[in-house]
C-alpha cells in the first residue's frame, strides 16, 4: 500500500485504553495511532481529516500534561449537529482516537469501560469541540482554521477530474496538489497555534 511519504513524518497521537490492558489487547494497554491509520478507516486524506486529528492531539496534550491520555474516559461535545458540514467526519476522526462514542459505543463490562453516551452534539460552546476529562472535569475548548490555501491551479484541476475531462496527468498532478496542502497542514504548522486555537480552559 502506497500513500504519501509525509503521512511517515506525522506525529503520533499515544494513549493508554484501559479495556485493551484488561482484556490483553496491547501490552500496557498502550495504543499508538499514526496518522495513515486514521486515512485508512476514513477512507481519505483531506484538510477535515487532518484537522480532526490535529485537534485531538492538541486537545489531548493540553488535557493529559505529565501523563498518557486515557482512551475512553474523554467526553467529547461539538457546537454542530453531526449532519451539519463536515461534522460527522471530524467526529468519526476523534471517536476512532477517543473513544468516545454517542449511542453506538460499548456497553461496558460490570459497569466499567463504557464507551457510549461520551460525545454529543447541538452543545452551547463557544469553540467548534470541547473535550472534557471525566476524572477531573477539566475541559478544553477548540476550533480549527485551516488558513492555508490551495495551490491557485489546483481548483481547475478538480473540475476537470470531476467531470470526467482530465487527462492522467491532470488527475495525477491535482492529487498531488491536494495532499502537498494536507501536508503543509500536519507538518509545517502541526504546532502552530493559529491552526488548532485554544477557546477557553478549565
Amino acid at each position: 500500500m502506497k500513500y504519501p511519504e509525509f503521512f511517515k513524518q506525522v506525529k503520533t497521537i499515544k494513549l493508554k485504553d484501559e479495556l485493551s490492558e484488561f482484556l490483553g489487547t496491547f501490552d500496557n494497554g498502550i495504543i499508538e495511532y499514526t496518522y495513515p491509520e486514521i486515512v485508512k478507516a476514513a477512507g481519505h486524506s483531506c484538510p477535515t481529516v487532518a484537522g480532526a486529528y490535529m485537534m485531538c492531539a492538541k486537545a489531548l496534550e493540553k488535557l493529559y500534561p505529565d501523563s498518557l491520555p486515557v482512551r475512553g474516559q474523554i467526553k467529547v461535545e461539538f457546537k454542530n449537529s453531526v449532519d451539519e458540514g463536515v461534522t460527522g467526519v471530524i467526529s468519526n476522526v476523534i471517536s476512532q482516537i477517543s473513544g468516545a462514542t454517542k449511542e453506538t459505543g460499548f456497553k461496558g463490562i460490570a459497569g466499567q469501560y463504557i464507551r457510549h453516551s461520551l460525545m454529543d452534539f447541538n452543545v452551547d460552546i463557544e469553540g467548534l469541540i470541547r473535550f472534557t476529562r471525566i476524572d477531573t472535569g477539566k475541559s478544553v475548548e477548540v476550533i480549527y482554521n485551516p488558513f492555508i490555501p490551495p495551490k491557485p491551479e489546483m481548483q481547475g484541476l478538480m473540475q476537470k477530474s470531476i467531470s470526467g475531462q482530465a487527462s492522467d496527468t491532470e488527475k495525477d498532478e491535482f492529487g498531488k496538489l491536494w495532499q502537498a496542502r494536507v501536508e503543509e497542514i500536519l507538518i509545517d504548522n502541526f504546532d502552530n497555534p493559529e491552526v488548532v486555537i485554544f477557546i477557553n480552559r478549565t
